[in-house]
């Protein structure tokens, strides 16, 4: 299994309007994307209020692949979120059981 972190600092003063895309359209889609084992999706704290995060369980590569193409280590943006992020951070590990 591989594990894909995800994760996004949005504009300042983006915080709230990302965070209703956030819970309102992102968590719902990763969690019913067919590969996906588990999502751990990550809402900011106080001393990082500009940073949201998803941790993945994909089943494999191949499913992972293909849900993003195979240029999986780009960050895919969806539209509705490109003027609200200022930078996003995606890396992947081999999960340990």
């Amino acid at each position: 299994m591989l594990m894909r972190i995800f994760q996004v600092t949005t504009r300042p003063g983006k915080e709230e309007e990302f965070g209703k895309f956030f819970h309102e359209t992102a968590i719902p889609l990763m969690k019913r994307t067919k590969g996906i084992v588990q999502v751990l999706p990550g809402a900011p704290r106080s001393d990082s209020p500009r940073e949201f995060s998803f941790v993945m369980i994909w089943q494999d590569l191949a499913s992972l692949k293909a849900f993003v193409g195979d240029d999986y280590q780009s960050a895919h943006v969806d539209p509705a979120e490109a003027e609200l992020v200022e930078s996003r951070t995606i890396k992947h590990y081999d999960l340990v059981e």
